[in-house]
């Protein structure tokens, strides 16, 4: 997949866990773990924004567009 979602660094750098991130942003951390492993096949932009919003970070800084 060309999109690659680098949330596991932004966390890292961020210095948040799994589990209060997704206390922050609503979701259960079962779904945020699987952005966070690059397998998910969607997300919404509610979700995105209240990424951004939690993580103090730009969409850019969560997703990446790689050519194959």
């Amino acid at each position: 997949m060309p999109i690659i979602i680098n949330l596991d660094v932004v966390m890292a750098k961020r210095k948040i866990g799994l589990i209060e991130l997704a206390e922050k942003v609503g979701i259960t951390p079962a779904n945020l773990s699987i952005l966070k492993n690059n397998k998910a096949r969607a997300i919404r932009f509610s979700t995105l924004e209240e990424l951004c919003r939690a993580l103090e970070c730009q969409p850019s800084d969560i997703l990446e567009f790689v050519e194959d």
